[in-house]
């Protein structure tokens, strides 16, 4: 079936089907998906979409490329409304973002945890909202599973993509922060969402902390507050997304740990901890699915059982402890501190600003 050819439209290509040259029913799991160019208007003659990858089912329902039938049956796969894929292709986040990109408006600007992925910095999970910002004085929506921010967004802070626009690094950085207003949840519970996914994007070196400070500063969005409190706690150091949440849990009790703190002997690294208060030789460490191998685990006790004999305490925060109440853990730390000699229960000025309490007084936060 050949589609039409005209300025401005699509030029469709064909289904082939293999068929065996007997009589009989038509095999339809032999046919082929062939290339199919088109084009969003007139103005984008050059735009080439793959038929084997995200397309608009409208446009090609429209040119008798494929039928309603064929879109709803088990050849295709629904991203989005009228955005769809062949159903053997895998879905990944950044699929999901290109087929968005399709019924968007071409001043939306991908951005947040979806952009992130994009580059790189695998922060959004496969069906996870793709993430836009949009100008103040445009609207479009709602669309299931794509969620947009309207938002002040100057041009210089995206570059094109994919017919729409990415939003440059340091905006990137800043949105996922300012995605978490307005407020949902608590301070606490929103820097434990924010500074995980700062330190991973900060640590994949597509920007730095002094760039972000510096492009941040006099800022006035909604949740710059959050921000700049986030950025604070920045610490590329971190190697995974619970250790840093681990690290802002604490903080928030009023610790000051140290990320990845290592102990030499004679100048070589015998040990890593993910977490420690140098002061009473206490470590905090994250275990997560990865440690719970017999091997692992094996590893992980003669380890500490040989640090412990020279002086380190341990306080083991696992998964489900972390999506628990953080009150827990934090307890569980002084509990350690306590059996150190040193009640560790009193908070620095410092810290005391990310408390839920100086979250209730910051309502702008």
């Amino acid at each position: 079936m050949w589609g039409l050819d005209t300025p401005g439209s699509w030029c469709l290509a064909r289904l082939v089907d293999n068929r065996q040259s007997s009589p009989g029913a038509v095999d339809n799991s032999t046919r082929t998906d062939v290339k199919v160019c088109g084009t969003r208007n007139a103005a984008d003659m050059n735009t080439t979409i793959d038929i084997n990858d995200v397309f608009r089912g409208s446009v090609a329902k429209a040119h008798g490329y494929v039928t309603a039938a064929e879109l709803r049956g088990p050849r295709f796969r629904r991203l989005f409304q009228d955005v769809y894929v062949p159903a053997h292709v895998p879905v990944t986040h950044e699929l999901r973002c290109r087929g968005a990109a399709l019924i968007v408006p071409k001043e939306a600007v991908l951005t947040g945890r979806s952009a992130a992925t994009v580059l790189g910095v695998e922060l959004a999970k496969p069906y996870d909202p793709v993430e836009f910002v949009v100008p103040e004085a445009h609207r479009f929506g709602p669309i299931k599973g794509i969620h947009v921010r309207r938002t002040e967004v100057k041009p210089k802070e995206s570059r094109p993509w994919n017919g729409i626009r990415i939003a440059r690094p340091w905006r990137i950085a800043l949105d996922l922060v300012l995605r978490l207003s307005p407020r949902v949840h608590g301070w606490v519970r929103r820097l434990r969402i924010a500074v995980p996914d700062l330190d991973a994007f900060v640590r994949s070196g597509r920007v730095t902390v002094t760039k972000l400070r510096r492009t941040w500063r006099g800022r006035r969005n909604r949740g710059i507050r959050l921000a700049r409190a986030a950025l604070s706690m920045v610490d590329p150091r971190a190697e995974s997304l619970p250790e840093s949440e681990l690290r802002v849990v604490l903080r928030a009790g009023g610790f000051d740990p140290i990320p990845q703190y290592s102990i030499t002997r004679k100048g070589r690294e015998v040990a890593r901890l993910d977490l420690v208060l140098e002061d009473t030789k206490t470590a905090v460490e994250y275990d997560g699915r990865w440690h719970r191998s017999r091997r692992n685990i094996r590893r992980d006790k003669a380890r500490r059982k040989r640090l412990m004999t020279e002086g380190w305490n341990f306080v083991i925060v696992t998964a489900e402890k972390l999506a628990g109440d953080h009150r827990r853990i934090l307890e569980e730390v002084r509990r350690a501190q306590f059996r150190r000699g040193l009640p560790g229960t009193s908070r620095s000025r410092r810290c005391r600003v990310f408390s839920a309490r100086a979250a209730n007084s910051s309502s702008g936060g």
